[in-house]
């Protein structure tokens, strides 16, 4: 009540000024005043010719007079007992009189102007003001808070909805019991976590897991971006971060969710700007209100960033971000149940096992899985079919994964060979290399700015590579560059991707994981951020020109070795090389079951042996489910009977010669 009071006060304030101010400037434009005494004086000295016409309204003690030589009539105030004496001296002094009766229209437009025209437009300000504060667009609201509220268990999300990531629904769970029976935490004298900062990678599931808490908790959860906090106007962010908190202590017990928190929770002193920063202005306040507020009212501030190294070390103490929620991105068990929450309510054909599904995508995030359900289910629905079907996803993987297929493209014939020998390269190396990873498809059909892929993945999730496995990712990176030198005795540029990876990865090798023999376990160079995005800027040279040299050499021998040690096999297994090229011009896509039963028949007719079971020490006993039979160079395509081919797991590459992700 008092708040609206005061409004009302200074809406009757505003009132009277403007009534006042209209008062002032009603009167005609024409008059100019002029002294009833001015008048007579003129009048009596025999200067009556100076005046043109007198103009009098009965009923008003003001009359207009018309002076020669001016353009504005003169407004003349005559006390009502001399209007008689004065009508006689204009008579007699022969001056024109024009006596008027009053015009009744003419006063109610004059009470309209200035009256109820000046309260119109007040109360239309009004109006706009009230709705400006009370609207979406908050114009002159800046200092108020813009989260959003969700009561009345209108968070519809639980930890059912949330899969992929048990440790974590393990740690906020404790947050859920607090919020629902908070009693049996402080009867031991127990402190809650004043705030929980999620951490994780874009798509991991930060927000998603926040909603999930509230959710299960059943209390009111205020939702805000650390940009929304920030504007142009100073002090507009630590307002906002006031207010917030006010609204989040009468909602008690509830939750505030910070998306994106780095935004504003920046180390401060940091970059080039000053102290008075806006941003860091809001982050002291934001600092304050965490640790104001007492544990026992139900207020749980969760923070979600996928940059903690950024973060000011004063948000991370204790007492306010003092639990930290690492989020990683699933396993080959956490997609697999990612993969069953989406795709939940969808029609899957009984030939889908995503459990095969899981194993082919790895590095997938959550929101990865979700839009490669989403990518099936609208390629099933090009086709007219009413399930989606493995052959679905697996199209899905592959879009996501390299991009759409550019059948259209207009390829010569030589550029089109050149790619297939290009990723036939990549994908013998594959079979060759003992450490590589398998092979799962390889295609040259043009897919995003790549003109061929090929495509393969590890048996099982990486944490940690050996020396020998990343030697020989660089074998096969290399491996489309050496195809093209051994048929065309010429190099493109279509390799310049693959040579970037190689030359990078082994430059690590030197300089981070300590992989020479010269330079032994040491790592070389510092690595600094970028002043304000808090990013990797650029590199120290700790070492001096002589280790400097060295780390060129070691890089340079470990891609040349490399390379010559590719050409060796491919000109030893030029018949293989040549013989899938053939197929695949033909089918433009071929998987590891069609190669290896390309192989299995060159081994066959050639005696030039390459296993196709992981180990090239024998060659394989099974058969495949296609054979392919050379006659006279033309390749002939057999169809057999098919028969269980092994899981394989997820692709994890990227295009023109999909490569492996390395730590």
């Amino acid at each position: 009540m008092r708040k609206y009071g005061t409004t009302w006060a200074v809406f009757f304030l505003l009132l009277v000024l403007v009534v006042f101010v209209f008062s002032l400037t009603s009167i005609s434009k024409h008059d100019e005043p002029l002294t009833y005494s001015q008048l007579q004086n003129i009048i009596r000295e025999g200067k009556a010719d100076a005046i043109q016409r007198v103009t009098m309204t009965n009923g008003e003690s003001i009359i207009q007079v018309k002076m020669a030589g001016s353009e504005r009539d003169k407004a003349v105030t005559v006390p009502n007992e001399s209007k008689e004496d004065l009508i006689k001296e204009f008579n007699k002094a022969g001056i024109m009189l024009d006596i008027k009766e009053p015009d009744k229209s003419s006063f109610w437009f004059s009470m309209i102007s200035s009256f109820f025209l000046p309260i119109l437009l007040l109360v239309g300000f009004l109006f706009m003001f009230r709705s400006a504060q009370s609207g979406g667009n908050q114009a002159m609201s800046f200092g108020r808070s813009r989260a959003k509220l969700m009561v009345d268990n209108k968070v519809k999300v639980t930890f059912a909805d949330v899969a992929g990531i048990d440790e974590a629904k393990q740690e906020l769970q404790e947050i859920v019991d607090f919020l629902k029976s908070p009693e049996k935490f402080q009867a031991l004298g127990a402190r809650i976590p004043r705030g929980v900062l999620l951490v994780g990678s874009p798509g991991t599931g930060k927000t998603l897991l926040a909603k999930a808490v509230a959710g299960e908790a059943g209390v009111p959860f205020f939702s805000i971006s650390g940009s929304d906090f920030v504007e142009m106007f100073v002090g507009v962010g630590a307002s906002r971060v006031r207010d917030l908190f006010d609204q989040a202590k009468k909602h008690a017990p509830c939750i505030v969710f910070v998306d994106e928190i780095d935004a504003v929770g920046r180390q401060r002193g940091a970059g080039l700007g000053g102290g008075h920063d806006e941003r860091e202005q809001t982050l002291n306040q934001l600092l304050v209100e965490m640790d104001g507020f007492e544990g026992t009212t139900g207020i749980i501030v969760i923070a979600a960033t996928n940059r903690p190294d950024i973060l000011d070390s004063a948000l991370l103490r204790p007492g306010r971000f003092d639990r930290q929620v690492v989020i990683d991105r699933p396993d080959v068990l956490g997609r697999e149940q990612i993969l069953n929450v989406h795709s939940r309510g969808k029609p899957l054909s009984k030939d889908v096992e995503l459990r095969v599904l899981a194993r082919r995508t790895p590095g997938f995030t959550g929101a990865d899985l979700s839009n490669l359900i989403n990518e099936a289910a609208l390629i099933a629905a090009r086709q007219d079919k009413r399930e989606i079907e493995m052959h679905d996803l697996e199209l899905a993987i592959d879009k996501v994964i390299a991009g759409p297929e550019k059948r259209t493209r207009i390829i010569s014939g030589k550029e089109k060979e050149m790619t297939a020998y290009h990723e036939v390269g990549h994908a013998l190396m594959c079979i060759l290399l003992k450490n590589a990873h398998p092979l799962h498809k390889v295609s040259i059909i043009p897919r995003g700015f790549a003109l061929g892929l090929t495509m393969f993945f590890p048996e099982e999730d990486i944490l940690t590579q050996t020396r020998s496995q990343l030697i020989d990712q660089i074998g096969v990176s290399l491996g489309g560059r050496v195809a093209e030198e051994i048929i065309y005795d010429e190099i493109t540029t279509g390799a310049q991707d693959d040579l970037e990876k190689s030359t990078k990865l082994a430059r690590r090798m030197v300089t981070e994981f300590g992989m020479s023999d010269r330079l032994g376990p040491m790592t070389f160079g510092k690595r600094h951020d970028h002043v304000f995005l808090g990013r990797e800027f650029g590199h120290e040279r700790d070492y001096g020109e002589n280790v400097a040299t060295i780390i060129d050499e070691e890089v340079t021998r470990l891609v040349s070795e490399n390379y010559t040690r590719v050409k060796d096999l491919l000109l030893a297994h030029r018949t293989h090389m040549d013989a899938i090229v053939k197929v695949l011009l033909e089918k433009e896509t071929l998987d590891k079951a069609q190669v290896d039963a390309i192989i299995e028949e060159v081994n066959r007719s050639s005696g030039n042996i390459i296993s196709t079971n992981g180990s090239n020490d024998d060659s394989s006993g099974t058969s495949p489910p296609v054979s392919y039979v050379l006659d006279g160079g033309k390749v002939l395509i057999q169809e057999a009977e098919k028969t269980p081919d092994k899981q394989q797991e997820p692709p994890d590459a990227s295009p023109g010669g999909l490569q492996p992700k390395f730590a």
